[in-house]
């Protein structure tokens, strides 16, 4: 009951904060710091005001048990950012706090933001059939909507369930020839009847962006986020020619191994952006504080799409499966708990793990970038750590299973 409460009032706080920040009519073409004191970018440099947090990642790195960068910061307010590791073990490349992590599965809520603003333009609708902008289309996808596709509601199958994975996984693809592959399948439900995780709808989605906006999908994120939001160092590196990028890594019996075939064109409408700490803490004051979509299609964001007959995750109430986030009460998952909702997404590709979160009250964004794909507990812990004492509660030991 208590979930559900708290689940209702983030979804009432998210269309609230949508509509008090930012004109009924948000265009995200006219966001710019100088207009929007919100929108200031604060100093880089290392901060490090949560004393708690600081003492557990100096430790964590002293044993090397972290790899990475945290920021957490409340409005653009900076209460923590720091570097830990190397950006590459084999050049001893020291971590700068500008960056850039491949940043994987955080990158489906800049493919969903991309459909509403489109849908906020008269370009298209989420209730669209995919197949009035896939052509030619298989007539088992007639009862698929945009809708589904970035809900993870399909019935298409994923990526690694279809034939070859691992041969694909490592070869080069366009957004044609992946939308080729895509068509080969039947569907595993009936649209909308269940929830599945699923990369190969956020990859359409994408193709249907670039449809619908006649331009490149990277282009049309460009153009109509990061060139206004000023994340000058946020992209994608769908083409594997973006320099100056982490280097991911794995920990293997070897010992840590480096991953350079990160291939994100597999995941170009999922998983192939990169960005920073900061471009990140700029894109959620944006997305999350009305500045980039209007009320009623940020409130269609973070709402929860899945069928009512979701079962429970591990025992606990699912997660809300928005449009490429998440929300749910993280905070419950460690001890001492804390319960306040947040809005977010975790990433894990090609030696990376992260975690970027937004608790809407308070306005706490925490970013969490690994470069060590193996780090999926400490990366959670840490972001909940983070939260925990920019909210004020007692700091977290443990992850509560």
């Amino acid at each position: 009951m208590l979930i559900g409460i708290a689940t209702v009032a983030l979804l009432a706080g998210g269309y609230t904060l949508a509509r008090m920040h930012g004109p009924e009519t948000p265009d995200a073409s006219l966001v710019s710091a100088e207009a929007d004191p919100l929108l200031v970018r604060p100093e880089i440099r290392v901060v490090e005001s949560l004393p708690q947090l600081k003492q557990r990642l100096d430790h964590m790195a002293a044993t090397r048990q972290f790899t990475g960068a945290v920021l957490v910061a409340r409005g653009n307010e900076v209460l923590f950012r720091q570097t830990y590791g190397k950006a590459n073990y084999e050049q001893q490349t020291p971590f700068e706090l500008d960056t850039r992590f491949r940043l994987a599965s955080v990158s489906k809520q800049f493919t969903g933001v991309a459909v509403l603003k489109l849908q906020d333009e008269g370009k298209l609708s989420v209730n669209d059939p995919v197949c009035q902008w896939i052509q030619p289309c298989p007539e088992r996808w007639a009862n698929v909507r945009i809708h589904h596709l970035i809900s993870h509601t399909s019935g298409i199958p994923d990526l690694m369930a279809q034939a070859n994975w691992g041969q694909v996984r490592v070869t080069p693809h366009s957004p044609e020839q992946l939308l080729a592959n895509a068509t080969r399948y039947g569907l595993q439900f009936q649209p909308g009847e269940k929830v599945r995780y699923n990369n190969v709808g956020f990859n359409l989605a994408a193709y249907i962006v670039a449809k619908a906006s006649g331009m490149s999908f990277e282009d049309y994120l460009q153009k109509t986020f990061f060139e206004p939001l000023g994340m000058t160092q946020t992209g994608s590196d769908v083409h594997a020619n973006t320099p100056g990028l982490a280097m991911g890594y794995g920990l293997f019996p070897q010992g840590l191994t480096p991953q350079p075939l990160a291939n994100v064109s597999v995941v170009h409408g999922a998983g192939a952006l990169y960005s920073t700490m900061d471009d990140l803490l700029m894109w959620n004051l944006a997305l999350h504080n009305g500045r980039i979509l209007k009320p009623e299609s940020y409130a269609d964001l973070i709402r929860d799409h899945s069928p009512e007959d979701t079962p429970k995750e591990r025992g606990r109430p699912h997660r809300a499966y928005g449009y490429g986030v998440f929300m749910n009460s993280l905070g419950e998952r460690v001890s001492p708990s804390f319960s306040e909702p947040q809005i977010y997404h975790t990433g894990s590709w090609s030696g990376f793990r992260n975690l970027v979160s937004y608790e809407p009250t308070q306005k706490i964004t925490v970013v969490v970038l690994s470069n060590n794909y193996h780090l999926r507990d400490q990366v959670f812990l840490l972001s909940q750590q983070a939260m925990a004492e920019a909210l004020g509660h007692p700091f977290p030991t443990s992850m509560s299973r």
